[in-house]
């Protein structure tokens, strides 16, 4: 079964919302979409409250996005940041790099 692809929201505060399902159906497809997304207009904040199912892949995406971020000398601060996906980076010893709020 192949989940729906995500849906993205620039909103005027600066904030870039993720919203559905990130997984290993939908993560390099989102992340394509996030990259472009920074590039045309970097946010200050990634809200993923409305992520309602993530797996590693998701977790690799995000970690992605803000090492996108980084390179290019934005600050991106991560919110919202589903249950499974901090108990993932907790596992993975990742947390840290999330910089979650």
């Amino acid at each position: 079964m192949t989940s729906a692809a995500c849906q993205f929201e620039d909103r005027p505060d600066g904030t870039l919302a993720v919203r559905g399902v990130l997984t290993f159906d939908t993560a390099n497809a989102a992340w394509r979409s996030l990259r472009e997304r920074l590039a045309q207009a970097p946010a200050g904040t990634l809200d993923l409250s409305a992520v309602e199912r993530s797996d590693s892949a998701g977790l690799a995406c995000v970690l992605a996005v803000l090492s996108e971020a980084g390179k290019h000398g934005q600050s991106l601060q991560v919110r919202g940041l589903p249950t499974g996906m901090r108990r993932l980076a907790q596992v993975c010893e990742v947390e840290s790099l999330l910089a979650a709020g």
